[in-house]
């Protein structure tokens, strides 16, 4: 990588990064220590924003309809179509809604941080509320050192998709359960055209291709983002270079420009052509939710899905995967942060809610009550992220006070590093974990 590269990338990750201070500045900090709002003892209206739409804003209403009928002093109101942005736009004006949701749960360190949203500690603490029914790795995302400002509302788990026919014609019997496999299958299954090009491809290696982040493949080699000194671990944790040095040499053996070729012409993430469902792409890497996509827009796919694999020397901890997901918070200003409480209690921890709302959404639950429940609806290549969400090797991206700046930070880089322009990986690495640290310290100031 070129000096110039790299001073742009410093500069990149300082101008992100101070950009998401700025935004916690804006949203003001705590001015005395949360309390425990009481129910309301009269009648009262709350209003819920989402970003939901149609089908799944239509789910959350209902729930919310149920939610109003066991509450005789609370009505609600749900809106959707209202993403972060507005919501932030909302508590800076001093018009907040009292129930905010976001489908991004890389925000609660900034929302907990600068206290945009509101401490759930003192409401968990006073009605005993059982956080060991989630995850610890759901738990992990919805806090931010030891503020707790969300609660989870649904979850989504990344595994492995496999064609079982492309399978079946190249020999292969099971899923690959760890990444030499991986390698191994990916070229067994990988169809070239005569003139070279790819026809089939068993695995694609290129980063930001469908789901190919690197959130979704770290916990996959044990890659931690930060040390225990809350430091950035990129250059000191031996997993990352070992992750996309894998990956490099996976998309040397395709190709760069024949892999940019090959993927250009393939359907869009949501479309009915994505590769995967037109059987172009053997193995990708995808959340539960790519099932209901299959059942609607590729019903006779002869599929499977497994948890994804896992780097050679990390065997004991397959099984698990990524997990992220919608939080719920209170934000500062609500008119009746009491009420919202309520609300809030009832969505993420009520299973008969978080039964309907999964049911609906096809995704997973968040309490592992509901993730167990009869009434779940979940075939076996669903049981699959059913069976993630409750393993041990669970994991997340740790919460930051930048949002998703770092990460934004990271994937500029790695843009460079899969396209061959990065000569020395470790110095570059280490360039980047400064790049990061100063930047966030340049946001504190």
């Amino acid at each position: 990588m070129t000096k110039l590269f790299r001073r742009n990338t410093i500069r990149l990750a300082a101008s992100t990064m101070a950009a998401g201070f700025v935004l916690a500045a804006c949203g003001g900090g705590p001015t005395e220590p949360a309390t425990a709002e009481p129910p309301p003892n009269r009648p009262v209206t709350i209003t819920v924003w989402s970003n939901f739409a149609d089908r799944e804003l239509e789910a959350l209403r209902e729930v919310m309809r149920r939610f109003d009928e066991s509450q005789p002093n609370i009505s609600v109101e749900v809106s959707g179509n209202q993403d972060d942005d507005k919501i932030t736009q909302a508590i800076r004006g001093g018009i907040p809604p009292d129930v905010a949701i976001s489908s991004a749960s890389y925000h609660v360190g900034l929302y907990c941080s600068s206290g945009a949203w509101q401490d759930l500690g003192p409401y968990l603490e006073r009605d005993e509320v059982d956080l060991s029914r989630i995850p610890q790795a759901v738990r992990n995302y919805t806090q931010y050192q030891g503020t707790r400002c969300s609660m989870p509302m649904l979850a989504d788990t990344f595994g492995l998709y496999y064609n079982k026919e492309l399978f079946a014609k190249a020999g292969i019997d099971r899923p690959p359960r760890t990444m030499s496999e991986l390698t191994d299958y990916a070229k067994r299954l990988t169809e070239f055209n005569p003139d070279g090009s790819i026809k089939v491809a068993g695995f694609v290696p290129r980063m930001f291709f469908y789901q190919n982040y690197p959130t979704v493949w770290a916990p996959q080699w044990g890659a931690d983002w930060v040390d225990k000194k809350g430091k950035s671990s990129l250059a000191t944790d031996p997993a990352w270079q070992r992750m996309l040095r894998w990956q490099k040499e996976l998309t040397d053996y395709y190709g760069w420009e024949r892999l940019q070729r090959f993927t250009s012409k393939l359907g869009l993430y949501s479309s009915a052509d994505q590769g995967f469902q037109t059987g172009e792409i053997a193995m990708v890497f995808d959340g539960e939710y790519r099932t209901a996509f299959l059942a609607d827009q590729a019903p006779d796919v002869n599929y499977g899905t497994a948890p994804a694999p896992v780097a050679d020397d990390r065997r004991n901890t397959y099984g698990g995967g990524y997990i992220t997901g919608s939080t719920v918070g209170i934000p500062r200003g609500a008119n009746q942060p009491g009420a919202a409480w309520e609300a809030i209690k009832y969505l993420s921890t009520n299973t008969e809610a978080q039964l309907h709302l999964a049911n609906e959404f096809g995704n997973v639950p968040s309490t592992l009550d509901a993730a167990k429940h009869p009434d779940l609806e979940a075939d076996e290549r669903f049981q699959t992220f059913l069976d993630i969400f409750t393993s041990p090797h669970l994991a997340t991206s740790p919460p930051t006070p930048n949002g998703l700046a770092s990460i934004k930070t990271v994937e500029s880089f790695l843009q460079s590093w899969q396209a061959g322009q990065v000569d020395d990986l470790p110095a570059e690495l280490a360039d980047l974990d400064q790049a990061i640290d100063d930047a966030k310290e340049l946001g504190r100031r």
